[in-house]
């Protein structure tokens, strides 16, 4: 969402807010740069003391709905020029509350190395970078349409002081400016548009003004990014980082032609990108790049000694309000990262995201100290959230310690070093290994005692006693299973001789059949009652000897009901009786039949199953 500035609340405000000392900017430089997604402000003020107090801060403000997009800001002395200029000097920031100011005004208080006295003077540079001020204008765009942006800001520097002369320049692309406010002394050079100089401004002066350009550069913007920071003392830093993605520039619509992308070049989305690249340490090793699906092979690494640059390509071009997930990871050389000082070892790291120009909406950066690290402490050179988690890894006991830090709106002037202080014994690294060998020692004396003892069963132990029975009684019923199987198959060939007589009219062929199969069955059920007389006297069989009695029985029925059938079509067709006059004869005992002969077979199955 891009800054507006709300013309009335400004005016209200600067009639209201009273001056609030005696200090005037002399000349203020302005510097606006739109060139990117991320807004930079540098100005360079010479402020003056004319009042009899001696004043050691400075106020800065900010309409409320710019400042909160304002990521970061800092003030730094500029005195001196060229080799005359030293090291520049850092002056603190902090928000301020004065009283009796609107609401619609933000204030911070840049705090003097020392105090002005009357008539002393002093320049310093503020950079200010802003994020989400660039609105797209028109919010959406089709695949072939260029992006154009809008900005709002205020020609004059916006300060409780009068200022003496002012000028602003505001950097564009290189690109087509659609429109922009005209005012007294306005120029254009090329892509810059300079306003001033303009003299004797009071306090609060505001004057509103309005680019709309066209912007095609990447607006890629990190909802969330999570890096983890894992410090291992064998050796390596591991980074882990995770991104949630999306294009913030003016959204696709009308939908996506691959065939376009490809083959009109005109039409691949001049706001779209398709590759991102992120600025490594050098010595990096170990990198990949995966996402959901798995790894990604379209990605670049070069390196030498003084960076390595890794180009990732997502699986689809990037164009407006789309989205992606991805992983890259690294390592890092322990030594060029860890150090020791007054007793204490600490990490001296980057912050922020490795990738150009991207805007991280939340960061959270977890750094994973050794197992056994204690006291420990984090110096970051800007504001933060800050708690303490644990860690569970292989090998651990009580887990690793993990400082983490947050910050929102997050932009690379974050990406600076900072330093995780912490106190840790050089024997707890021992600890690891001698789990190892304590861990494979007990595993080869157990194999040893195993391999040398006995571990079977007494045989003289009623269990193992109880297991050969139940073994004899499970060989029993196999055998009890195959003599009703065979002479199933013996009523199947009763039947089948049947069918022969009906065929051929055979009747003596048909009697030997019957008789054959009347030895065959008592051959059998010689042989099934020895089997259940043991079943009977076994204790083991109790439970299952009721279904194998049920199983003889109905097997015995059924043999009975065959014979009977048989006998009847055979003395049927010695009379001559008609096929249908023999069906109706037999019906019933055929009804029977089949039923009995489907019992028996869910009885089979069910011993079977136990």
């Amino acid at each position: 969402m891009a800054f507006k500035l709300d013309l009335f609340l400004i005016t209200l405000a600067v009639i209201l807010s009273p001056v609030l000392s005696d200090l005037i900017f002399s000349k203020v430089d302005r510097r606006i740069d739109l060139t990117s997604q991320i807004v930079r402000i540098s100005s360079t003020i010479r402020v003056e003391n004319e009042g009899t107090d001696v004043v050691s801060e400075v106020l800065l403000i900010f309409p409320v709905e710019q400042a909160k997009y304002l990521s970061h800001i800092q003030a730094t002395s500029n005195e001196g020029k060229g080799k005359a200029k030293g090291s520049a000097i850092n002056f603190p920031v902090n928000v301020v509350y004065p009283k009796e100011m609107p609401p619609t005004l933000k204030f911070y208080s840049v705090s003097l190395p020392k105090g002005l006295n009357k008539g002393d003077s002093l320049t310093f540079d503020v950079f200010a970078v802003f994020t989400h001020l660039l609105s797209p204008f028109p919010e959406t765009i089709t695949q072939a349409d260029v992006q154009f942006v809008l900005f709002l800001d205020t020609a004059y520097f916006l300060s409780p002081y009068t200022v003496k002369v002012q000028s602003l320049s505001v950097k564009l692309p290189e690109a087509r400016i659609e429109f922009y406010t005209k005012l007294e002394n306005t120029k254009i050079h090329g892509s810059e548009i300079k306003y001033g100089p303009y003299e004797n401004a009071p306090p609060y002066s505001f004057a509103l003004i309005r680019f709309h350009f066209e912007n095609n550069q990447p607006f890629p913007v990190a909802q969330e990014l999570v890096r983890e920071i894992e410090v291992s003392h064998w050796g390596s830093v591991q980074i882990t980082e995770h991104y949630n993605l999306v294009n913030g520039g003016a959204q696709n619509k009308g939908g996506f032609s691959r065939f376009d992308y490809q083959t009109r070049p005109f039409a691949r989305g001049a706001s779209a990108f398709s590759k991102l690249v992120a600025k490594l340490p050098p010595r990096t090793h170990s990198v990949y790049y995966r996402d959901e699906i798995g790894n990604i092979s379209t990605s670049h690494l070069w390196g030498n000694l003084r960076k390595t640059d890794l180009e990732i390509e997502p699986r689809y071009p990037m164009f407006g309000g789309w989205r992606t997930s991805f992983t890259i990871g690294y390592s890092l050389p322990l030594q060029d990262f860890l150090f020791q000082d007054q007793g204490k070892r600490f990490l001296n790291i980057s912050f922020g995201s490795p990738i150009n120009e991207v805007v991280v909406d939340r960061l959270i950066v977890r750094v994973v100290l050794p197992e056994g690290s204690s006291d420990f402490s984090v110096s970051v050179p800007f504001s933060h959230k800050q708690w303490h988690e644990k860690k569970i890894s292989h090998l651990d006991i009580d887990g690793r310690p993990v400082v983490v830090l947050e910050k929102e709106n997050v932009v690379p002037e974050h990406n600076q070093h900072f330093q995780v202080y912490y106190k840790f014994n050089s024997i707890s690294m021992l600890r690891e290994p001698i789990m190892l060998i304590f861990g494979f020692f007990v595993l080869f004396v157990s194999c040893i005692i195993y391999m040398h003892s006995d571990m079977s069963i007494s045989k003289s132990s009623p269990s193992y006693l109880a297991k050969l029975q139940w073994d004899e009684v499970q060989t029993v019923i196999q055998q009890v299973q195959n003599i009703i199987n065979r002479r199933l198959t013996i009523h199947d060939k009763l039947d089948a001789s049947l069918r022969d007589l009906s065929r051929t009219g055979d009747v003596q062929a048909c009697k030997a059949a019957r008789k054959a199969a009347d030895a065959s069955l008592k051959e059998l059920s010689k042989e099934l009652k020895s089997l259940l007389s043991f079943l009977q006297s076994a204790q083991q069989a109790t439970q299952i000897l009721p279904k194998v009695e049920e199983l003889v029985a109905k097997e015995r029925d059924l043999q009975e009901r065959l014979v009977v059938k048989h006998m009847t079509v055979v003395d049927c067709y010695e009379k001559k009786f008609g096929g249908r006059e023999i069906e109706n004869r037999v019906a019933s005992q055929q009804q029977r039949i089949t039923t009995l002969r489907q019992e028996v077979d869910d009885l089979l199955e069910f011993i079977d199953e136990i």
